[in-house]
């Protein structure tokens, strides 16, 4: 199947979609069975057309394009094909500027169900949704599934560091699996405040805890190092945080981010993360790492990990790698979306 298309045809996109939607028959009666209304039902990446992505988020389908529009035409195929599926509500995100922000107006009534508060289900788990918001992506990222599931089993009795937790999925899914304290940590008060909302739906409040921080000056505290900052940069005030280690710490940083305490890298500097992450995990607890950068080989990224555990003298003794659902199908299985559970001596 071709990689990308510069122009596809309406008929592509609906041939593209057919064959996606033929391709998961065996995954929606299990989603069904299991409690699950959110899912990827187009990878347009791999299945076909480049760039366009379609999924269901509770009671909707979104549909959003990166790299160019649908047209009038190809918005019309895909909703048709979506309709066959369950008739619910349609929502059309334009993204395909250089800055990813929606650029598509639409009617006021699909707009007042864009911007308003909706609940999912996955596995069991509710959690809050807008399709359309003051942020860009979705209140939940659907490829992460394998991980809020691996959590989930393995929080009972278990405290919880979640850290860059936007609206704290990975978070909740700890909480609902048992977990004795869940420790919330992200800069934005939007994200904290969906992922309260979460908490609230599942009735697991008083479990979790929400930290608004950056995640270095957090990070450093709770490793019991001290909190520096970039050259010349005036450090701005930050919550004040007691060391603490974790039974389970679950690592999730976007690509890339500055700010005066420090630089998130994934491809040049995950060790500057890494390092206080795994300081704040006990001894026979378990690191949960993600990499969401496709040109980061997985195995040289792996032993990266393993050098920097080695070298505060302790030892991965257990890994497990977690692999996104079908619904995210990838090339020859390499998945840009890299996760990995290291259990440490």
């Amino acid at each position: 199947m071709s990689t990308s298309q510069s122009n596809p045809t309406s008929l592509s996109v609906s041939q593209a979609l057919t064959a996606a939607i033929s391709n998961r028959t065996e995954f929606f009666a299990a989603a069904q069975q299991n409690d699950t209304d959110c899912y990827r039902i187009f990878h347009g990446t791999v299945e076909g057309v480049n760039g366009l992505n379609i999924d269901r988020y509770g009671d909707a389908w979104l549909i959003q394009s990166f790299h160019q529009a649908l047209t009038e035409d190809e918005l019309a195929q895909v909703s048709e094909l979506l309709i066959q599926q369950a008739q619910l509500p349609i929502i059309y995100n334009d993204r395909s500027n250089k800055n990813s922000r929606v650029l598509n107006r639409l009617s006021d009534e699909s707009e007042a169900f864009a911007t308003s508060a909706q609940v999912m289900h996955e596995n069991g788990i509710l959690f809050s949704s807008k399709l359309r918001h003051e942020g860009q992506d979705p209140l939940l990222f659907l490829d992460m599934r394998v991980g809020r599931e691996y959590v989930k089993a393995h929080s009972e009795g278990r405290s919880v560091l979640n850290l860059f937790s936007y609206t704290c999925g990975i978070g909740t899914a700890a909480a609902v699996g048992g977990a004795s304290r869940v420790v919330n940590i992200d800069f934005s008060s939007f994200a904290l405040a969906a992922g309260k909302k979460n908490a609230k739906l599942n009735h697991v409040e008083e479990v979790c805890e929400f930290v608004q921080s950056d995640a270095f000056p957090a990070l450093r505290q709770l490793a019991g190092l001290k909190v520096g900052g970039r050259r010349n940069q005036k450090l701005p005030a930050y919550p004040k945080l007691a060391a603490t280690q974790f039974d389970l710490v679950f690592l999730d940083p976007p690509r890339y981010a500055k700010s005066p305490f420090g630089i998130v890298d994934l491809i040049n500097d995950y060790q500057s993360l890494f390092k206080p992450a795994l300081l704040t995990t006990k001894a026979k607890g378990t690191i949960v790492c993600c990499n969401n950068v496709a040109k980061v080989d997985r195995q040289a990224w792996f032993d990266s990990l393993v050098r920097c555990v080695e070298k505060q003298g302790r030892q991965v003794t257990k890994h497990t790698w977690l692999d996104c659902h079908e619904d995210f199908p990838s090339f020859d299985g390499n998945h840009p979306l890299k996760i990995v559970a290291l259990t440490l001596s």
